[in-house]
């Protein structure tokens, strides 16, 4: 039988994988500053695109000889722009193991049409990297916002590859601490981990992706929202600010709001710790009840940021309209806004537990997540 609906609930109850939640201090009122009405080539302008750009080198901890750019389109565009002015010096290996990561060997197999190694895994699996012939470049999502699944870690990239790997990193930077040595392109929007606005995208570039783009010309004519180069040497304005087309300067002062937060929290450090914290709330669910899992089985690649769990009850007959009715009921109630799985992934609930989640709304949505099965269950028993 179903419990009574419990008294407490989430102050904020935008538990979406993306946009995200908005850093808990967020005022509209903290965007007063914004260079709006300005050009973004006015030296405001350029000034806060070059802070935006020194602010995340500084959060991140990227190093100072790699290049960190604003780009058009969100992470998409970043990734866009990446594969198609890097791609075709050398064989390919494209890994996937969820939607995103799918995506991106369709627009290197049937865009590009570059006879790619395709490596791919079930959702809530990943691809064994041991398998990966880094000599080739080699492209890959760290966290598959749609799978719940991560990369560990680094270490089955070797420092001495010949190939270049680039990274669509989303869902991660911000939540977990990259070994940038191993990445030579790293991508992300800002809508994610820091609850930015969407739209811009982050491009970051190692020395060797660099050296790629001054010496290689793809075979395939570039758009000129990808051109990174022009007589063979980087754009180097576009990684001080100066960006390939206009820039929204209110999402610009929201990210640097975002970023101040960040700062404010203990840095990268500090976001790490409060995303774990809230997985840990997750955790604590799924250790406590056997009606629901993680999609992910191994615990060493589950994501701390975009959390996929999967109901295990052998009672529910059609798993697809259990879960969204699930998500229907929470939405109704005003406890829980957006946490239905992915349209292409396994039925179940995704629950945004990034760094901008407050741990205390986790912990006061967890009575609700059993309130609401345990309502569907018993609707849909008496149904049968």
């Amino acid at each position: 039988m179903a419990t009574q609906s419990p008294a407490a609930r989430p102050a904020n109850p935008r538990f979406s994988s993306g946009p995200c939640a908005k850093p808990p201090t967020f005022t509209l009122d903290a965007l007063k500053d914004a260079a709006l009405g300005r050009s973004h080539r006015a030296a405001l302008g350029k000034a806060k695109l070059k802070q935006a750009i020194d602010d995340t080198r500084a959060v991140l901890g990227v190093p100072d000889d790699y290049r960190i750019g604003i780009v058009p389109a969100s992470d998409t565009g970043a990734m866009e722009m990446a594969m198609w002015s890097l791609l075709g010096e050398r064989p390919a290996e494209m890994l996937a193991w969820e939607s995103f990561g799918a995506g991106w060997v369709t627009d290197v197999v049937k865009q590009l049409k570059l006879d790619a190694v395709v490596r791919t895994a079930e959702y809530g699996e990943i691809v064994d990297f041991a398998e990966v012939d880094f000599d080739k470049d080699v492209v890959f999502t760290w966290n598959g916002t749609t799978s719940g699944v991560r990369l560990p870690n680094g270490d089955s990239i070797p420092a001495d590859r010949a190939g270049l790997t680039i990274c669509d990193a989303t869902s991660a930077a911000f939540a977990v601490d990259l070994p940038w040595s191993k990445l030579d392109v790293v991508t992300f929007s800002w809508q994610k981990v820091l609850g930015g606005e969407a739209a811009h995208g982050m491009l970051i570039l190692s020395p060797r992706a660099v050296e790629r783009l001054e010496s290689y010309t793809p075979a395939w004519p570039l758009p000129k929202i990808f051109r990174l180069t022009k007589g063979g040497k980087l754009i180097e304005g576009v990684f001080k600010g100066e960006t390939i087309n206009t820039p929204s300067m209110l999402a610009v002062e929201d990210y640097l709001v975002a970023l101040d937060w960040a700062k404010s929290v203990g840095g990268l450090a500090g976001l790490i710790a409060r995303a774990d914290a809230n997985t840990a709330v997750i955790e604590r669910l799924v250790a406590e009840n056997d009606w629901i899992d993680f999609l992910a089985a191994d615990p060493a690649i589950r994501s701390n940021t975009s959390v996929c769990l999967k109901f295990t009850d052998a009672r529910i007959k059609d798993g697809a309209a259990f879960a969204k009715a699930v998500a229907k009921r929470l939405d109704a109630e005003g406890v829980a806004f957006d946490i239905g799985a992915y349209r292409d992934a396994p039925p179940g609930l995704r629950i945004w537990c990034g760094a901008t989640v407050e741990t205390a709304d986790l912990e006061a949505l967890v009575p609700w997540l059993v309130w609401a099965f345990e309502a569907e269950m018993d609707a849909q028993l008496a149904d049968a």
